[in-house]
């Protein structure tokens, strides 16, 4: 009874500790980070575009030949085609868009991540690919929120918080007709994937693999393996690359990483 009496209390205060720290370690996971983000971005479009000028498209995974690529936000309208990628993140922000790492500085710690407008470059590209589209009627559009602040010049295209509803209406020269984007956005709405989190799994686990040299690989042409192959000549000599196994039948290559 006495041990009873003394594990008692601390049995109730276990039931509610453990779920706690499951949320705060949820809260600052970089999922939880990413999701609010495109949450105040998608909320922001929600109330200061147009719906009807601006059609709305969030969280749109499309199959590409290497994998797939997922899109937090596509608005398309009248004046093009916005791809918007959202960061959200603290502290200052160092960054160009020749440079293919950016920099994160909180306090005097700092921390590297992709070039983002490298990033949503992909995501134009397959969007070109899936609607048969020009390329300067699709606009890549950079949102950072979280409090970060720029500290390097940075392009018009990559904004602040709602900056980019600003950057978005600039454009007023129609380009398309209402029926070529209700087309587009028909489109887009039936070659997705589902926004399920089995779809954002697979797409993870696909990221990781195009980043793990030991991974295989297939070839986006024949479906052969792809294996890592050395450039023996000229300015990028020692430099390394997938390449098709069956070259030189085929000579299908991709970017190492």
């Amino acid at each position: 009874m006495i041990t009873h009496a003394i594990l008692q209390p601390l049995i109730s205060a276990m039931i509610w500790l453990i779920p706690m720290m499951l949320l705060v370690v949820l809260l600052k996971s970089p999922w939880f980070k990413g999701w609010i983000g495109e949450q105040l971005v998608r909320l922001s479009a929600h109330y200061q575009l147009d719906r009807q000028a601006y059609r709305r498209l969030h969280d749109v995974t499309l199959s590409t030949p290497d994998g797939t690529t997922q899109i937090d936000h596509v608005f398309v309208s009248p004046f093009g085609i916005f791809v918007v990628e959202t960061k959200n993140m603290s502290g200052w922000i160092f960054g160009g868009d020749k440079q293919a790492q950016w920099t994160q500085q909180i306090y005097k710690r700092r921390f590297r991540f992709q070039n983002p407008l490298r990033q949503n470059y992909k995501h134009l590209k397959a969007l070109e690919a899936a609607l048969g589209v020009a390329p300067e009627h699709i606009h890549s559009v950079i949102v950072f929120v979280g409090g970060s602040s720029f500290k390097t010049p940075m392009p018009a295209n990559v904004t602040e918080g709602i900056g980019f509803i600003r950057y978005i209406r600039a454009f007023q020269q129609p380009v398309f007709s209402d029926a070529q984007v209700e087309a587009m956005v028909h489109a887009l709405q039936g070659g997705r994937l589902a926004p399920t989190l089995a779809t954002r799994r697979e797409h993870v686990e696909r990221l990781r693999q195009r980043s793990d040299p030991t991974a295989t690989r297939q070839c986006p042409r024949c479906g052969s393996a792809l294996v890592i192959r050395n450039i023996k000549r000229g300015p990028k000599a020692g430099q390394q690359f997938w390449g098709c196994s069956t070259f030189p039948k085929c000579r299908a290559q991709q970017p190492l990483g």
